[in-house]
Protein backbone atom coordinates (compact mmCIF):
# COMPACT_ATOMS: atom_id res chain seq x y z
CA UNK A 1 0.00 0.00 0.00
CA UNK A 2 3.35 2.37 0.95
CA UNK A 3 4.58 1.75 -2.38
CA UNK A 4 1.87 2.42 -4.48
CA UNK A 5 0.48 5.92 -2.48
CA UNK A 6 4.67 6.62 -3.36
CA UNK A 7 4.00 5.73 -6.61
CA UNK A 8 0.79 8.32 -6.72
CA UNK A 9 2.22 10.97 -5.36
CA UNK A 10 5.76 10.94 -7.64
CA UNK A 11 3.09 11.23 -10.35
CA UNK A 12 1.64 14.39 -9.49
CA UNK A 13 4.65 16.34 -8.80
CA UNK A 14 6.59 15.27 -11.99
CA UNK A 15 6.28 17.90 -14.76
CA UNK A 16 6.41 16.70 -18.07
CA UNK A 17 9.30 17.64 -20.21
CA UNK A 18 9.06 21.11 -22.21
CA UNK A 19 9.57 20.24 -25.58
CA UNK A 20 13.06 22.01 -26.98
CA UNK A 21 12.85 24.84 -29.33
CA UNK A 22 14.64 23.98 -32.42
CA UNK A 23 13.31 27.04 -33.75
CA UNK A 24 15.88 29.88 -34.99
CA UNK A 25 16.13 32.77 -33.02
CA UNK A 26 14.38 35.68 -34.12
CA UNK A 27 16.58 38.84 -35.99
CA UNK A 28 15.85 42.08 -33.99
CA UNK A 29 18.73 43.96 -35.36
CA UNK A 30 17.39 44.64 -38.45
CA UNK A 31 17.48 48.47 -39.88
CA UNK A 32 14.55 50.31 -39.28
CA UNK A 33 15.08 51.73 -42.33
CA UNK A 34 14.73 48.20 -44.21
CA UNK A 35 12.06 47.88 -42.31
CA UNK A 36 10.27 50.85 -43.57
CA UNK A 37 11.17 49.86 -47.09
CA UNK A 38 9.21 46.61 -46.59
CA UNK A 39 6.53 47.98 -45.10
CA UNK A 40 6.22 49.70 -48.42
CA UNK A 41 6.77 46.88 -50.81
CA UNK A 42 3.70 45.21 -49.22
CA UNK A 43 2.06 48.67 -50.05
CA UNK A 44 3.12 48.35 -53.31
CA UNK A 45 1.90 44.92 -54.09
CA UNK A 46 -1.24 45.99 -53.30
CA UNK A 47 -1.70 48.32 -55.67
CA UNK A 48 -5.10 48.45 -58.32
CA UNK A 49 -4.98 46.27 -61.49
CA UNK A 50 -3.23 47.24 -64.30
CA UNK A 51 -0.85 49.31 -62.35
CA UNK A 52 3.23 48.35 -62.35
CA UNK A 53 5.89 50.22 -60.29
CA UNK A 54 10.00 50.40 -59.96
CA UNK A 55 11.68 51.04 -56.97
CA UNK A 56 15.68 52.34 -56.27
CA UNK A 57 15.82 54.45 -59.70
CA UNK A 58 18.84 56.58 -60.04
CA UNK A 59 18.33 58.48 -63.27
CA UNK A 60 20.55 61.43 -64.77
CA UNK A 61 19.32 64.71 -63.39
CA UNK A 62 21.49 67.99 -64.33
CA UNK A 63 19.69 70.14 -61.62
CA UNK A 64 20.91 68.14 -59.20
CA UNK A 65 23.87 68.68 -56.78
CA UNK A 66 24.99 65.60 -57.43
CA UNK A 67 23.97 65.05 -61.15
CA UNK A 68 21.34 62.73 -60.42
CA UNK A 69 18.07 61.89 -58.37
CA UNK A 70 17.30 59.06 -56.65
CA UNK A 71 13.79 58.09 -56.23
CA UNK A 72 12.05 55.77 -54.40
CA UNK A 73 9.41 54.33 -55.94
CA UNK A 74 7.07 55.06 -59.10
CA UNK A 75 3.70 53.40 -59.51
CA UNK A 76 2.52 53.58 -63.10
CA UNK A 77 -1.26 53.68 -63.27
CA UNK A 78 -3.37 53.94 -66.13
CA UNK A 79 -5.15 57.46 -64.38
CA UNK A 80 -1.53 59.24 -63.36
CA UNK A 81 1.91 58.33 -62.51
CA UNK A 82 2.91 58.21 -59.07
CA UNK A 83 6.19 59.36 -57.66
CA UNK A 84 7.08 58.24 -53.84
CA UNK A 85 9.56 59.83 -51.88
CA UNK A 86 9.93 57.72 -48.32
CA UNK A 87 10.95 58.84 -45.19
CA UNK A 88 11.76 57.17 -42.03
CA UNK A 89 11.84 60.10 -39.29
CA UNK A 90 10.61 59.82 -35.75
CA UNK A 91 8.51 62.12 -34.53
CA UNK A 92 6.41 65.13 -34.86
CA UNK A 93 6.63 66.84 -39.01
CA UNK A 94 5.78 70.98 -39.08
CA UNK A 95 5.60 71.91 -42.79
CA UNK A 96 3.70 74.24 -45.15
CA UNK A 97 3.42 74.44 -49.10
CA UNK A 98 5.25 77.95 -48.55
CA UNK A 99 7.83 76.75 -46.97
CA UNK A 100 11.38 75.06 -48.38
CA UNK A 101 12.14 73.60 -45.11
CA UNK A 102 10.38 71.39 -42.42
CA UNK A 103 11.07 70.40 -39.45
CA UNK A 104 10.67 67.42 -37.18
CA UNK A 105 10.12 68.03 -33.45
CA UNK A 106 10.44 72.02 -34.38
CA UNK A 107 13.75 71.35 -33.84
CA UNK A 108 15.65 69.39 -37.01
CA UNK A 109 15.11 71.06 -40.00
CA UNK A 110 15.08 68.90 -43.18
CA UNK A 111 14.47 69.87 -47.20
CA UNK A 112 10.55 70.59 -47.91
CA UNK A 113 9.77 66.68 -49.53
CA UNK A 114 7.82 67.96 -52.18
CA UNK A 115 10.74 70.55 -53.63
CA UNK A 116 12.71 67.57 -53.20
CA UNK A 117 10.07 65.45 -55.24
CA UNK A 118 9.48 68.03 -57.81
CA UNK A 119 12.94 67.57 -59.05
CA UNK A 120 12.27 63.66 -59.24
CA UNK A 121 9.58 64.19 -61.31
CA UNK A 122 11.07 66.59 -63.43
CA UNK A 123 13.95 64.36 -64.28
CA UNK A 124 11.23 61.54 -64.76
CA UNK A 125 9.05 63.95 -67.20
CA UNK A 126 12.06 64.78 -69.34
CA UNK A 127 12.54 60.90 -70.68
CA UNK A 128 9.06 60.49 -71.70
CA UNK A 129 6.60 62.75 -74.25
CA UNK A 130 5.27 66.21 -73.24
CA UNK A 131 1.44 64.49 -73.39
CA UNK A 132 2.10 62.79 -70.58
CA UNK A 133 4.24 64.84 -68.47
CA UNK A 134 0.82 66.62 -66.42
CA UNK A 135 0.33 63.39 -65.48
CA UNK A 136 1.75 63.17 -62.63
CA UNK A 137 0.99 62.79 -58.77
CA UNK A 138 3.64 63.46 -55.86
CA UNK A 139 3.21 61.36 -52.79
CA UNK A 140 5.55 61.88 -49.29
CA UNK A 141 5.21 58.75 -47.02
CA UNK A 142 6.27 58.67 -44.03
CA UNK A 143 6.12 55.84 -41.11
CA UNK A 144 3.58 55.85 -38.34
CA UNK A 145 6.54 56.61 -36.10
CA UNK A 146 5.32 60.15 -37.13
CA UNK A 147 2.87 62.57 -36.63
CA UNK A 148 1.96 65.54 -39.26
CA UNK A 149 1.75 69.02 -38.15
CA UNK A 150 1.30 70.33 -41.82
CA UNK A 151 -0.72 72.10 -44.69
CA UNK A 152 -4.41 70.00 -44.32
CA UNK A 153 -4.38 70.43 -48.17
CA UNK A 154 -2.02 67.17 -48.46
CA UNK A 155 -4.53 64.96 -47.25
CA UNK A 156 -6.96 65.70 -49.34
CA UNK A 157 -7.33 63.31 -51.88
CA UNK A 158 -8.38 65.92 -54.40
CA UNK A 159 -4.75 67.47 -54.34
CA UNK A 160 -2.09 66.47 -56.49
CA UNK A 161 0.70 66.50 -53.21
CA UNK A 162 0.00 63.82 -50.86
CA UNK A 163 1.27 62.90 -48.07
CA UNK A 164 0.16 59.45 -46.56
CA UNK A 165 1.93 57.08 -43.55
CA UNK A 166 3.33 54.07 -45.24
CA UNK A 167 0.64 51.70 -44.09
CA UNK A 168 -2.18 53.55 -46.00
CA UNK A 169 -0.28 54.46 -49.24
CA UNK A 170 -1.94 51.64 -51.09
CA UNK A 171 -5.63 52.77 -49.95
CA UNK A 172 -4.63 56.62 -51.10
CA UNK A 173 -3.60 55.26 -54.55
CA UNK A 174 -6.72 53.60 -54.54
CA UNK A 175 -8.58 56.65 -53.57
CA UNK A 176 -6.71 58.68 -56.13
CA UNK A 177 -7.37 56.82 -58.93
CA UNK A 178 -10.59 56.46 -57.77
CA UNK A 179 -10.77 60.14 -58.12
CA UNK A 180 -9.01 60.55 -61.33
CA UNK A 181 -11.64 57.61 -63.03
CA UNK A 182 -14.05 60.67 -62.46
CA UNK A 183 -12.34 62.78 -63.86
CA UNK A 184 -11.31 61.58 -66.97
CA UNK A 185 -13.81 58.82 -67.60
CA UNK A 186 -11.27 56.73 -69.80
CA UNK A 187 -7.86 55.98 -68.85
CA UNK A 188 -5.71 58.25 -69.75
CA UNK A 189 -2.69 55.63 -70.32
CA UNK A 190 -3.06 52.69 -72.04
CA UNK A 191 -1.49 49.74 -71.34
CA UNK A 192 1.04 49.90 -74.71
CA UNK A 193 1.90 53.36 -73.11
CA UNK A 194 2.60 52.05 -69.29
CA UNK A 195 4.68 49.27 -71.04
CA UNK A 196 6.77 51.75 -73.16
CA UNK A 197 6.93 54.57 -69.73
CA UNK A 198 7.94 51.43 -67.55
CA UNK A 199 10.83 50.66 -70.13
CA UNK A 200 12.00 54.08 -70.79
CA UNK A 201 12.24 54.82 -66.42
CA UNK A 202 13.86 51.24 -66.33
CA UNK A 203 16.30 51.51 -68.98
CA UNK A 204 17.20 55.36 -67.67
CA UNK A 205 18.05 53.69 -63.94
CA UNK A 206 21.64 54.19 -63.31
CA UNK A 207 22.80 50.47 -62.09
CA UNK A 208 26.75 50.75 -61.39
CA UNK A 209 27.41 50.69 -58.45
CA UNK A 210 30.92 52.85 -58.86
CA UNK A 211 28.15 55.97 -59.80
CA UNK A 212 25.93 55.14 -57.09
CA UNK A 213 28.76 55.32 -54.34
CA UNK A 214 29.29 58.45 -56.29
CA UNK A 215 26.07 59.72 -55.80
CA UNK A 216 25.71 58.89 -52.47
CA UNK A 217 29.07 60.72 -51.17
CA UNK A 218 27.58 63.70 -52.77
CA UNK A 219 24.61 63.61 -50.36
CA UNK A 220 26.95 63.03 -47.36
CA UNK A 221 28.91 66.17 -48.65
CA UNK A 222 25.80 68.26 -48.75
CA UNK A 223 24.60 67.82 -45.05
CA UNK A 224 27.16 70.40 -44.61
CA UNK A 225 24.01 72.53 -45.61
CA UNK A 226 21.68 73.01 -42.46
CA UNK A 227 18.64 73.08 -44.41
CA UNK A 228 19.39 69.01 -44.73
CA UNK A 229 18.34 67.06 -41.97
CA UNK A 230 21.01 64.72 -40.82
CA UNK A 231 19.85 61.66 -39.41
CA UNK A 232 21.83 58.21 -37.95
CA UNK A 233 23.27 55.93 -40.56
CA UNK A 234 21.63 52.87 -38.62
CA UNK A 235 18.25 54.06 -37.49
CA UNK A 236 17.53 57.35 -39.26
CA UNK A 237 16.86 59.06 -36.17
CA UNK A 238 17.38 63.10 -36.43
CA UNK A 239 20.89 64.19 -34.87
CA UNK A 240 22.20 67.26 -34.30
CA UNK A 241 24.62 69.61 -35.56
CA UNK A 242 27.14 68.90 -33.33
CA UNK A 243 26.89 64.86 -33.17
CA UNK A 244 26.93 65.43 -37.11
CA UNK A 245 29.97 67.09 -36.68
CA UNK A 246 31.69 64.98 -34.58
CA UNK A 247 31.10 61.98 -36.51
CA UNK A 248 32.25 63.19 -39.41
CA UNK A 249 35.11 64.49 -38.04
CA UNK A 250 36.20 60.78 -36.80
CA UNK A 251 37.85 58.71 -38.58
CA UNK A 252 36.35 55.68 -36.64
CA UNK A 253 32.87 56.35 -38.26
CA UNK A 254 34.38 56.37 -41.79
CA UNK A 255 32.59 59.45 -42.91
CA UNK A 256 29.08 58.24 -41.48
CA UNK A 257 26.94 60.26 -39.09
CA UNK A 258 25.43 57.55 -35.88
CA UNK A 259 23.25 58.74 -33.04
CA UNK A 260 24.36 58.18 -29.32
CA UNK A 261 23.21 55.26 -29.16
CA UNK A 262 24.39 53.45 -32.04
CA UNK A 263 27.98 55.42 -31.47
CA UNK A 264 28.19 53.39 -28.62
CA UNK A 265 28.82 50.12 -30.78
CA UNK A 266 32.51 51.65 -32.19
CA UNK A 267 33.77 52.20 -28.19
Amino acid sequence: MLLFLNFLKKQKTEEPPVKANTSAPKQVDVRKGEIGEYKIDIQLDQLPKGCRYLSDLLIKNPKAKSGYSQIDHVVLTPYGIFVIETKNYQGTIYGGKDRKTWSVNGKFKMMNPFVQNYGHIKALASLIDQKHQNFFISMVSFTKCSTFKVDLDYRKIVSNELIVYDIELSEFIHRKVSVLKIQHKEPILSEREISMIYDVFSNADIKDPAIRREHEEALKASTTDTTILATCSICNKPVSDKVKSYCLSNKKFDGKIYCYEHQKGFD
